[in-house]
């Protein structure tokens, strides 16, 4: 991913969305994190991690959880390309702590919002200190 080239259509795993949605509800009210695994433009599997933050309204993803899920991704042919987490309560799009806490430059941060009727997921990249909206296409 370093170097920032993609194609067209960036694709994530059904079975994914369906494990990060199930994680947020049985976490909220507290947020819920985990690690995005796949190649450069596609996202095939979601991996949960502890989150260690203090506070609900907060993630912090576990780092044994954040070593051991790279190393059984790279046994498996694998990268963590990203990682994701939820807003139980509020919109999907990355808050001032979101961007502020982000350190992995290139990789996808996907949030899942439970603060209305349906969960709301949406996907960005961390570039040059910013979060950029990405579409992606949902595929069995």
């Amino acid at each position: 991913m370093a170097d920032g080239s993609r194609s067209a259509e960036l694709t994530i795993a059904r079975p994914s969305l369906d494990v990060i949605i199930a994680h947020a509800r049985e976490t909220a009210p507290a947020e819920c994190c985990g690690l995005l695994l796949g190649g450069r433009d596609q996202i095939v599997e979601a991996v949960r991690t502890r989150n260690i933050a203090g506070d609900a309204s907060r993630f912090v993803v576990d780092p044994k959880d954040h070593i051991d899920g790279r190393r059984k991704a790279r046994r498996r042919g694998l990268d963590v390309v990203g990682f994701y987490h939820s807003h139980p309560g509020s919109p999907a799009d990355p808050s001032a702590t979101d961007l502020a806490e982000a350190s992995y430059p290139d990789h996808f941060y996907l949030i899942v919002s439970l603060a209305g009727a349906a969960p709301d997921v949406r996907l960005f990249r961390l570039d040059e200190g910013n979060f950029l909206p990405l579409p992606f296409v949902t595929v069995p």
